[in-house]
């Protein structure tokens, strides 16, 4: 019997991940391999995927420890545009903690920060055209803070107020702005991978010159959604830029259930045949240089690129998460990436283009006028306070001209609502 045959076999056993530290560890990231700032090669946008393979599996870095930008990766922005950049990520750092406590104050149901990773948005707000289709996860605040949105309208949906342009149908955070190229964003996970390929083969088709740019987390990776979408990319060469942004944890298992101990996440991309690149996510021109690239590479027609941003989740996943209760807590101070609001700051005070005193001084400008933007919101009301919303536009918004029997019920509840006696009926 073929179970004889095995019988000095040990038995097979599972492999169940788990990750390095947990609370109470002590961490230590020096496993954690950091490549020199510089020393990653740059292809030439043309070449084709299968020959620089080796990028999915170091890092590109640009900033050097003393904070110079060295290597061919570095950008050679100017001053102007790095201060812009430093600016966009101290807003998007200012207005998480102002919306944060808003919601521990109880006048919103959820928020999530991105705390450590606002170069990952920012820097590739900078990098791409404004008029490039961007489908985000939920933690890309930065796009939009980038692009020019005024933080009240960003608020107003926070707060599912009067002014919420979205009627109050989206869950807080999930925004949606077609003035800055901003798709809709979804809670489930990585829907918005094969919405930007088919945004990308339209313009493609068309003959247009805009490229679509998506993000996900690193466990989005496991989800259908996420291959089905570089299948049809890699198969159409279609003109997008995949962003897998690598914050080592998901809600609260680490990137490990994801695939991380295997192998990097760029790598996904070299069995699609798409050029892969792994970039130090806390390194604002290492993620310029990377987009600008991918993005040249999309326009020319040369297909898709997937960047893998590797960074850190500093806090928890969102307002509901405790990560106490499943890392350990001196995981954010000991990440070796550092900080990339600081590492920017730094890399300008090097240059003698930026100073500690004039760095204070944007901080509390920015403070002040974020404040002021929460205030003009709250204005138009808070979460929980009473409907802000006519009653009747739960309806609005879903189809271009309201299928009849939608009507039926729509009016169904306008009569019931008049007959109760509830204010709710449009003023």
């Amino acid at each position: 019997m073929a179970s004889d045959a095995r019988s000095n076999l040990k038995p097979l056993s599972l492999h169940v991940p788990e990750p390095q530290f947990r609370p109470g560890d002590t961490v230590d990231f020096a496993a954690v391999e950091i490549p020199a700032a510089g020393a990653a090669r740059r292809p030439d946008t043309a070449e084709a995927a299968r020959d620089f393979t080796d990028l999915a599996y170091t890092l590109v870095r640009v900033l050097d420890e003393e904070g110079h930008a060295v290597g061919p990766w570095n950008p050679r922005l100017s001053a102007d545009a790095k201060r812009r950049m430093l600016r966009h990520m101290a807003t998007v750092r200012a207005f998480d903690e102002r919306m944060f406590r808003a919601q521990r104050q109880g006048k919103t149901s959820f928020y999530m920060k991105s705390l450590g990773e606002e170069a990952v948005a920012v820097a590739a707000a900078h990098a791409l055209d404004a008029d490039d289709m961007c489908f985000p996860s939920y933690r890309q605040q930065g796009l939009l803070i980038a692009r020019g949105c005024p933080l009240v309208d960003m608020m107003n949906q926070i707060y599912s107020n009067t002014g919420d342009k979205l009627q109050g149908k989206q869950l807080p955070i999930m925004y949606s702005e077609k003035r800055f190229g901003f798709f809709s964003i979804s809670g489930n996970l990585t829907t918005q991978y094969p919405q930007a390929v088919g945004w990308a083969m339209a313009s493609a088709s068309k003959g247009d010159t805009r490229i679509a740019a998506t993000w996900c987390g690193e466990g989005s990776t496991a989800e259908g959604d996420f291959h089905s979408a570089l299948t049809f990319a890699t198969v159409y060469r279609a003109p997008v830029i995949f962003n897998v942004v690598n914050n080592q944890w998901a809600i609260s298992s680490f990137s490990g259930f994801a695939g991380a101990e295997a192998t990097t996440f760029a790598a996904r991309a070299i069995g699609y045949g798409i050029a892969g690149l792994r970039v130090d996510g806390n390194d604002a021109l290492a993620v310029y240089a990377a987009t600008q690239w991918a993005a040249e590479r999309a326009r020319t027609n040369a297909g898709p690129t997937l960047i893998e941003h590797f960074t850190y989740r500093t806090e928890g996943h969102s307002t509901s998460d405790d990560p106490t209760q499943y890392r350990s807590a001196g995981e954010p101070t000991a990440w070796p990436l550092g900080d990339p609001i600081r590492r920017l700051k730094d890399h300008l005070i090097a240059q003698g283009e930026w100073d500690e005193e004039r760095h204070a001084a944007m901080d509390k400008e920015i403070a002040e006028d974020v404040r002021a933007q929460q205030k003009a919101a709250e204005k138009n009301g808070i979460l929980g306070h009473g409907l802000h919303q006519p009653l009747d536009t739960l309806f609005d918004g879903v189809f271009e001209e309201m299928p009849w029997h939608l009507r039926e019920q729509q009016a169904q509840m306008m009569a019931e609502e008049a007959a109760s006696g509830r204010p709710w009926a449009r003023k």
